[in-house]
């Protein structure tokens, strides 16, 4: 007997061939039929005019944290993602050096600076019961209702072999010989390989660079060849020009990684603006480099405009503005103080514009942010409205104007920055850029950012936009783009396609519906810290190894899920 059947669905497999009209049987965590069924089963559901599609996969987040408290992966899961990606960008909450206890409170205030997660979240909501990396993947075994599997960060593997001494200092050969031994065990107990950072981007609690940004070539190729010694791994890598255009000094680094690793090699994210039309190519140019080299370099692109809402009251990317992180430190009254002097803000202007603040000068039109939430009787009536025209009826520049409005609120206000790059030849160049091989949708950051973003549900907007809207790529396409091209990046076995005999991961939805709604501040983590979150429109369920576990966009209670480790549930990827 089967353990449920839908009947009449419009089956998209993921392989990008033509949707067709099947049945489809779930036995024992597996889809055992597609086609006609014809055998008994407990439950049945008539799925005509829905659409059945494998779960889809995002190839980065950070939920190392939040599967903990939640389980499900919230909004991920309701958007149809039934495996994430964790452990990226050389951050994890493992392997803990047991002999230093004060490192797991290192490692809270560093995940809660360079990732934007509540601190009283980390503290309350995870049980810190782990030292080794296989130690904090049994934790989450079998507790959680989404395929989970993790890279292993650079960060951690520095801390536990250097200590205090990992940020600033260059290790010595024995404790680079710890730092193999720790990725080496963490890959025998299931790590899907290595990430790192040498963004400088990335600062720890303290507001110094994160540990591996201290990092050499020599000792991020060792780690690399590490990486090749075991089946079904991979390397993740962020480094500065990932915000705007690698040097060449990067495009070599990214390229012999993965060449001495013989390992795909992934980085997030590449900004597709066609006011600058010579990054796509320049960023590009790694990828093709390393085809002559015997690696892989693979780009993460996101496929929608993911809102992120700044602030001059909290860290966000306006601090990483030249010159602007020391004065958005100081105490409130003080930076009230600095930020209305007209000289400092002018020098913070050419800072924000400089070719140093590099993507980020998008962000340097305060005339096209938009007021969000406020929280004085001076500012009452001003949520939604645009900078520029509150700026021309106060007769101020629209610094001055943004300033005086969040001094008004003693800097709580949230600010809304407009997109530059929603025109029509930016879609156009998407359009273009998701066909070269070695580019991924994904990139979504969900887990991380918490009250700044919410990326996690470009998979349903995406549908949406390919169905309703833009149809920039056809159905098909872009169901493969969002489950089996990732599938087999990370090379994960049995998953990514409705197939016979396959992990039955599936979600079904309504193509007439299908969309995220709008991003609202709720306060749901622990400690009652806020976040963003997003509903999924039209999603009917969604099945992870063939148990239900979102029906209409809420949670069943099931945790299905499993952690999915290396070699035994990845195999390897060729990068030939």
């Amino acid at each position: 007997m089967l353990d449920h059947v839908i009947k009449g669905a419009t089956v998209v497999d993921g392989t990008g061939a033509p949707a067709f009209t099947a049945d489809v049987g779930i036995r024992d965590g597996r889809t055992v039929v597609v086609g006609e069924v014809t055998e008994e089963a407990r439950t049945t559901e008539d799925a005509s005019g829905l659409v059945l599609a494998p779960g889809f996969v995002d190839p980065h987040t950070h939920y190392d944290a939040q599967l903990f408290w939640d389980p499900y992966a919230t909004p991920s899961l309701n958007h149809g993602v039934t495996t994430v990606a964790g452990g990226n960008c050389g951050f994890t909450l493992a392997p803990l050096n047991p002999a230093r206890p004060e490192d797991a409170d290192y490692t809270r205030r560093m995940m809660s600076k360079v990732e934007g997660m509540s601190l009283v979240a980390l503290e309350e909501g995870a049980p810190w019961s782990w030292h080794s990396f296989g130690e904090y993947l049994d934790a989450l075994d079998g507790r959680i209702a989404v395929n989970a599997g993790f890279m292993v960060g650079h960060c951690a593997l520095r801390r536990h072999a250097m200590g205090p001494e990992a940020v600033g200092g260059q290790p010595t050969e024995e404790q680079l010989g710890a730092m193999l031994r720790l990725l080496h065990e963490a890959m025998d107990a299931g790590a899907w390989g290595l990430s790192t950072t040498q963004s400088r981007t990335h600062s720890d609690g303290d507001g110094q660079p994160v540990a591996s940004r201290h990092a050499g070539p020599a000792e991020l190729l060792a780690l690399s060849r590490a990486v090749g010694e075991h089946e079904g791994t991979q390397i993740e890598a962020i480094v500065t020009g990932c915000l705007d255009q690698f040097s060449d000094e990067e495009i070599d680094l990214l390229v012999e990684m993965s060449a001495v690793a013989g390992r795909p090699l992934n980085w997030n994210v590449l900004t597709v603006d066609a006011a600058v039309p010579e990054r796509v190519p320049r960023q590009l140019s790694a990828s093709e480099r390393a085809r002559k080299a015997g690696g892989r370099v693979v780009a993460l692109t996101m496929p929608i405009l993911t809102p992120m809402n700044m602030s001059l009251g909290t860290f966000c990317a306006l601090n990483l503005f030249p010159g602007w992180g020391p004065i958005l430190a100081l105490p409130v009254p003080e930076r009230i103080a600095k930020l209305r002097d007209p000289e400092v803000r002018a020098q913070m202007l050419r800072g924000a514009r400089s070719k140093e603040a590099g993507v980020l000068r998008r962000l340097a039109n305060f005339g096209r942010y938009v007021i969000g939430d406020t929280y004085s009787t001076a500012n009452q009536g001003l949520t939604g409205r645009v900078v520029r025209d509150i700026a021309e009826e106060r007769g101020l520049d629209p610094l001055a104007c943004l300033v005086e409005i969040c001094a008004a609120d003693d800097l709580r206000t949230v600010l809304w920055p407009m997109p530059s790059d929603n025109d029509p030849a930016s879609w156009a160049l998407r359009a273009e850029t998701w066909q070269h091989e070695d580019v991924l949708l994904g990139g979504s950051d969900a887990g991380a950012h918490l009250d700044r973003m919410c990326g996690a549900p470009y998979t349903t907007r995406f549908l949406g936009d390919c169905l309703r809207g833009r149809k920039l790529i056809g159905l098909e396409r872009a169901v493969q783009m969002l489950t089996d091209d990732p599938a087999r990046l990370f090379g994960l076995r049995e998953r990514g396609q409705v197939r016979e005999g396959w992990h039955a991961d599936l979600v079904l939805f309504d193509p007439e519906r299908i969309d995220a709604g709008q991003a609202r501040l709720v306060h749901d983590l622990p400690g009652d810290s806020p976040r963003l979150d997003s509903r999924a429109i039209g999603v009917r369920a969604v099945w992870v190894n063939g148990v239900e576990a979102i029906r209409d966009d809420v949670v069943t209670g099931a945790v299905p899920g499993r952690v999915l480790r290396s070699g035994t549930d990845t195999r390897t990827v060729s990068t030939r």
